[in-house]
C-alpha cells in the first residue's frame, strides 16, 4: 500500500513531536514510540495499491499547489480494530480542492489498484494521528490530554503543508514528491 501524504512546516513538526512525546512520557500510546525514521506527522490524502514513477509525477503536478494552509483543531477520536487520538485538521478551501485532485488523479489511472474509501472526499476525516494502537486508551478528557488545543479559539495551531511524500507500507520507505 503507497500513501500519499502532506507534510506540515518545521514549526508545526515541533508542536506535534512535543504532544508525542507528552503522550509517551504520560505511558500512554504515543506515535513518539515508532521509532522508524520515515515516521513524522504528516496528513495521509489517499492510499492506492500501487504508485510508480509515472503517477508520482502526475501527483507533483497536482501538489505544486503547495504550500497551503494548515489549521489543528481540537482531538478526534477514532475507535475500531485500532484505536486512534488525533489533532483534527480544520480543513480550508485549498486543502479540500488538493486532497480531492489527488484523489482523482489516483482514482482515473487503473494502474493505481484499489484506493482506502475512507480517504474518498466526500468520507475524509482530516487529521494527524497522536497515538494509535489495538486496545489503545487514553484516560479522561482530550482537554487533559491535550489541553493547549481546549484553552483558546477554535483553531489550536496555524501553519503550512509544504512538503509532500509518498509511503511504501511493504518497503517501509519514504519518497518525496520533489516540489
Amino acid at each position: 500500500m503507497h500513501s500519499i501524504e502532506l507534510l506540515p512546516d518545521e514549526t508545526t513538526e515541533r508542536a506535534v513531536g512535543n504532544v508525542w512525546r507528552h503522550l509517551l512520557d504520560s505511558g500512554l500510546p504515543s506515535q513518539a514510540a515508532h521509532r522508524h525514521p520515515t515516521n513524522r506527522p504528516h496528513l495521509t490524502l489517499a492510499t492506492a495499491d500501487n504508485c510508480p514513477a509515472d503517477i508520482r509525477a502526475r501527483l507533483q503536478q497536482d501538489l505544486s499547489v503547495l504550500p497551503v494552509p494548515l489549521h489543528l483543531g481540537r482531538t478526534v477520536r477514532f475507535t475500531g480494530r485500532i484505536n486512534v487520538l488525533a489533532w483534527a485538521v480544520l480543513p480550508d478551501p485549498d486543502l479540500l480542492r488538493l486532497h480531492e485532485r489527488v484523489w482523482r488523479t489516483l482514482r482515473d489511472i487503473p494502474a493505481c489498484g484499489r484506493l482506502n474509501p475512507l480517504l474518498a472526499p466526500e468520507r475524509w476525516k482530516p487529521h494527524i494521528t497522536l497515538g494509535r494502537g489495538r486496545n489503545a486508551f487514553w484516560p479522561g478528557p482530550d482537554a487533559a490530554l491535550l489541553p493547549e488545543a481546549y484553552a483558546g479559539p477554535e483553531y489550536v495551531l496555524t501553519g503550512r503543508w509544504v512538503a509532500a511524500r509518498t509511503f511504501d507500507s511493504v518497503a517501509h520507505t519514504a519518497t518525496s514528491l520533489g516540489l
